[in-house]
């Protein structure tokens, strides 16, 4: 006498929660050595992606890799074509690379079709007033988790048009938009953290 399950099998077709590792605007001009055109912490940041990079490519189960790539204006340090405009980091043939003319990655972009809104996003780049800041929202916003990591997003000082003007420091600004970022769902790495980051 043969028996039968009443459990419902599981769908085959259900997708499986993955991690993306997106990197914003890594470009030559923005991570240029000061005073370049680069961001102040610009030496720093370079190390920092180039390590997150590397221990992304060598987990036991690579996250997907997503390079993102700012398209700006003529004349800006990421004006399309020119030397500021191209990776710091050379894309392998699977990574893919995504152009963009917004602030938010995900406007304009196919970055929606290739991340599913149940994938975990460990975000790093630039600007973290700009891109990250705008990206990271609208993953949120998508129902996605969204890892940050200290020390590897950076900004340009900010300069203050109101209440007498002045300057905010970059690193006073990245901090400002972590907690920012953090308040809104955000989970916050520091660098230490990498090494299990892309582990199962």
């Amino acid at each position: 006498m043969s028996t039968s399950s009443s459990a419902p099998a599981p769908a085959l077709d259900s997708p499986k929660p993955g991690r993306v590792l997106l990197i914003l605007d890594a470009q030559e001009g923005l991570l240029a050595t000061p005073p370049k055109g680069g961001v102040p912490h610009a030496l720093d940041v370079r190390a920092n992606l180039t390590r997150i990079l590397l221990a992304a490519r060598a987990a036991p189960h690579p996250p997907l890799i997503v390079h993102v790539r700012n398209c700006g204006d003529a004349g800006e340090v990421d004006e399309r074509g020119t030397h500021g405009w191209h990776l710091i980091h050379a894309p392998l043939p699977h990574e893919p690379v995504i152009d963009k003319l917004k602030n938010n990655a995900f406007a304009g972009t196919s970055l929606g079709e290739l991340v599913a809104a149940e994938d975990e996003l460990v975000v790093v780049g630039l600007l973290s007033d700009f891109c990250v800041r705008a990206t990271c929202s609208t993953a949120l916003g998508r129902g996605n988790g969204v890892l940050l990591i200290r020390g590897a997003h950076a900004t340009y000082d900010r300069l203050e048009v109101w209440q007498g003007g002045g300057v905010t420091a970059a690193g006073v600004v990245e901090t400002e938009i972590e907690a920012e970022l953090e308040e809104a769902g955000v989970v916050l790495l520091d660098m230490s953290d990498v090494p299990g980051v892309f582990m199962d």
